[in-house]
């Protein structure tokens, strides 16, 4: 059963912000590698729509979740085509997904639960509650302490609304840290731009970080100092490590000129989040994740230009192969890395 959903704010509040120009995607972000236009496609359930994120488990199970607030998966090795088994219903709209050190549960971010432990047999418990309030609970990066560091994308708008936040441009959101021994819920980091994936550096030193409506890639110290490592040319949205200290980068759309250009403009951008959602600036149909070191350069890029597999917001290396997912699309996909 769905939990009812927030209502938005009607009005959003921009602040002037001065006008960027789109970078074109040259150099180490050509599209010489298009891959991303010949997935395989495993598809969810008929109707449903939107598997934002998406993880291998101990057990070789492929997860992600859907609009609808449940969980599916899929076996690793399983052919194009393949529809998945039900895991677990959170009621919610589960964005991240993580798997607990443990190896016995997954962390899900739910955008309108909070932070979730699902556990084997599909029970879900809450683990964040409304206590401290939890607005957008997004992506989640898990230590081996069983630590929980995630975004909290947003505290004026839902997922629903997710592109108001982008229009009004403000630092509304923040990392915080769950600790399940004490149940205590701590800010990490806050003024931050839509704040959505997450990763953990290999030290657990530090998180690295993107932040979406400012197409930043950001290296976050746990004792609070945050630094830029590099401005994006497209919006990123989920993170995932590979364990060798390098991080893919789901990026579901290239930067947008007009979004760029409202930039400076408050009342049309104001006047913008109230038209209908068709008639607002639109992602781009183009497939696009990165490969980035420590130090936020680009080790490699992997491209559909044509947006076959389009708004590409969850990535996860298994072996040889890139799971992706998507926040529109009707399934999740695999695509061979040599």
């Amino acid at each position: 059963m769905l939990i009812p959903r927030p209502r938005p704010p009607r009005l959003i509040r921009p602040v002037r912000e001065p006008a960027t120009v789109p970078p074109a995607l040259t150099g180490a972000w050509a599209p010489t590698d298009d891959r991303l236009d010949h997935v395989e496609l495993l598809p969810l359930p008929e109707g449903a729509v939107g598997p934002e994120d998406v993880v291998v488990d101990d057990a070789d199970r492929v997860i992600s979740g859907d609009e609808e607030g449940r969980l599916w998966w899929w076996p690793v090795d399983a052919p194009a085509g393949t529809r998945p088994r039900l895991l677990a219903e959170t009621g919610g709209r589960p964005l991240g997904i993580e798997v607990d050190p443990s190896g016995e549960a997954l962390v899900v971010c739910d955008a309108y639960r909070g932070l979730l432990r699902v556990t084997p047999d599909g029970a879900v418990h809450e683990l964040t509650g409304t206590a401290p309030p939890v607005h957008l609970a997004n992506n989640a990066a898990v230590a081996r302490d069983g630590t929980i560091y995630f975004t909290d994308s947003s505290d004026r708008f839902p997922v629903s609304h997710w592109k108001r936040d982008l229009l009004e441009h403000r630092p509304n959101g923040r990392v915080l840290a769950h600790h399940p021994t004490s149940g205590r819920t701590e800010v990490v980091a806050d003024g931050l731009y839509f704040p959505n994936g997450i990763a953990l550096t290999p030290d657990e030193s530090a998180v690295m970080l993107v932040e979406t409506s400012t197409h930043r890639l950001l290296r976050v110290e746990l004792g609070g100092d945050v630094r830029i490592l590099a401005d994006l040319p497209a919006y990123p949205d989920n993170l995932a490590a590979v364990g060798d200290g390098t991080y893919w980068i789901a990026l579901p759309s290239p930067r947008v000129p007009i979004a760029e250009r409202l930039l400076p403009h408050p009342r049309l951008r104001q006047l913008a989040a109230l038209l209908p959602d068709a008639m607002q600036p639109q992602p781009r149909r183009y497939g696009l994740v990165a490969l980035v070191d420590g130090d936020g350069t680009v080790r490699r890029t992997l491209h559909g230009p044509n947006g076959h597999y389009r708004m590409i917001t969850g990535v996860r290396q298994h072996g040889d192969h890139l799971w992706l997912g998507s926040l529109t699309g009707p399934g999740v996909a695999r695509v061979p890395l040599r």
